[in-house]
């Protein structure tokens, strides 16, 4: 596990070099918010990273409902059973294995590793606008129906989830970086992935910090020219 600072942020990264998945605890005043739960294995160095803070961990907050962001779910809360854990109303569905689609929807199969087993479920569902201590959630669907980004309030860093990847290259959810290409294959609709890039970009951010790949300081540059290649290969299609 590589663990990198900024701020009031810590990424935690597991597997670094093979396949990079990331989650992060957010530093508040007395405890500490984990965003995202990575690989089943990564429960333990989450704690270690936890107690070497020195602060609990007292929320966990979940970007989407993949595999590789709820993997330690289940460890975790059976570790800290008083812990709550948040989810985008839309999602909460998707851990609890339900891959149907709203009418309103475009109907395209949902993407990427949805849990089938998972014991632990949220019992707070979020809507854009609402607030989990110092973040802030909006609404970023397009690399699952349900996707959230969380910008905190301090700083105007966001943590994206897969709305973007940085490993092998900045690009939006759907958009293929050859070196790298299984966050796009697991995004379920590149029209809204391009719609929430800009949404993103639109509150300039200090930092980006994603799923899948380093942080980035100053990303204004780096999420405009993603936002351009995207546009540019969904014309092509």
């Amino acid at each position: 596990m590589r663990i990198t600072k900024a701020k009031y942020l810590y990424q935690l990264t597991f597997l670094p070099r093979a396949f990079p998945v990331n989650c992060y605890l957010v530093e508040e005043s007395e405890s500490l918010t984990l965003v995202d739960a990575a690989l089943p294995y990564s429960w333990k160095g989450i704690l270690k990273a936890a107690e070497q803070i020195g602060k609990p961990i007292k929320r966990i907050v979940l970007t989407h409902a993949h595999g590789d962001h709820l993997g330690a779910l289940d460890a975790l809360k059976s570790q800290l059973p008083d812990v709550s854990v948040y989810i985008s109303e839309r999602d909460a569905r998707l851990m609890r294995g339900d891959k149907s689609l709203d009418s309103t929807e475009p109907q395209e199969p949902i993407r990427g590793d949805i849990p089938n087993k998972l014991k632990t479920h949220a019992n707070v569902l979020l809507q854009e606008g609402e607030t989990v201590g110092s973040l802030l959630g909006i609404s970023t669907p397009g690399h699952t129906p349900g996707s959230m980004s969380f910008i905190d309030q301090r700083t105007h860093s966001i943590i994206a989830g897969d709305a973007f990847q940085t490993r092998g290259g900045i690009s939006v959810a759907g958009q293929i970086r050859p070196t790298f290409p299984f966050p796009a294959w697991g995004t379920w609709n590149k029209d809204l992935a391009l719609k929430s890039a800009q949404k993103i970009a639109n509150h300039k951010p200090s930092l980006l910090a994603v799923g899948h790949g380093t942080m980035l300081i100053q990303p204004e540059e780096a999420i405009i020219h993603a936002i351009r290649n995207a546009e540019k290969n969904l014309q092509l299609k």
